[in-house]
């Protein structure tokens, strides 16, 4: 694929890139796969992934809401260090003015590191986490990156051009295409991500 100017596709084994701390302290399940919500900012799902480019490797950290499949929070860097999960995380409560919402992870080290944990209890967050092993425990945030890479990132050769204009492409294709114009059939109408939150909170007021 290399040879036609296209990222090598990840086998559907292939979890996550982050690694576990045997001795962190794990949090429980509490997503259990049931990743229905009834309202926004109830149930934020996170996830990393790498893309290779012509100056390194980008990192992406995103933070989806179950409620309406919106991406709500991101952040990247060319590492995958606790810092990038915090800023994604808290890009994500900014960008909404939420708290208190259920916040469930992998169980990498970004994750259960002292500082991550300190930032989610300043949002008053409860966290969850998935078990060791279990690639169906967080599926729905891990689809998301699979759409993002099958629909723009297959179809470019990330490899020749820098993090910057990468960065770029995948910060229009998430705020602008995915979250604003796409269909999104896992809610009512087909309405795109944001549209459908911004229709339920204007019929609720």
């Amino acid at each position: 694929m290399k040879k036609h100017g296209l990222l090598k596709k990840a086998k559907r084994h292939s979890h996550g890139i982050t690694r576990e701390d045997a001795a962190a302290q794990k949090s429980e399940n509490l997503i259990q796969r049931d990743f229905r919500s009834s309202a926004p900012n109830q149930k934020w799902l996170p996830y990393i992934t790498e893309i290779p480019c012509s100056d390194g490797k980008l990192y992406l950290s995103a933070v989806l809401d179950c409620f309406n499949g919106e991406i709500v929070g991101l952040a990247m860097d060319d590492n995958m260090r606790k810092e990038l999960c915090i800023q994604a995380f808290e890009n994500a409560c900014k960008a909404r003015n939420a708290r208190g919402m259920i916040y469930h992870s992998d169980r990498g080290s970004p994750f259960t590191s002292h500082a991550f944990r300190k930032s989610l209890a300043k949002r008053g967050a409860i966290q969850s986490m998935s078990g060791t092993g279990r690639c169906y425990d967080n599926a729905r945030m891990e689809s998301f990156f699979a759409t993002l890479k099958k629909e723009k990132l297959y179809k470019i050769n990330t490899e020749r051009y820098p993090m910057a204009h990468i960065k770029s492409i995948i910060f229009r294709y998430i705020m602008i295409y995915y979250n604003r114009r796409r269909i999104y059939t896992s809610n009512p109408g087909g309405w795109p991500p944001a549209i459908y939150r911004e229709r339920m909170l204007s019929q609720a007021a």
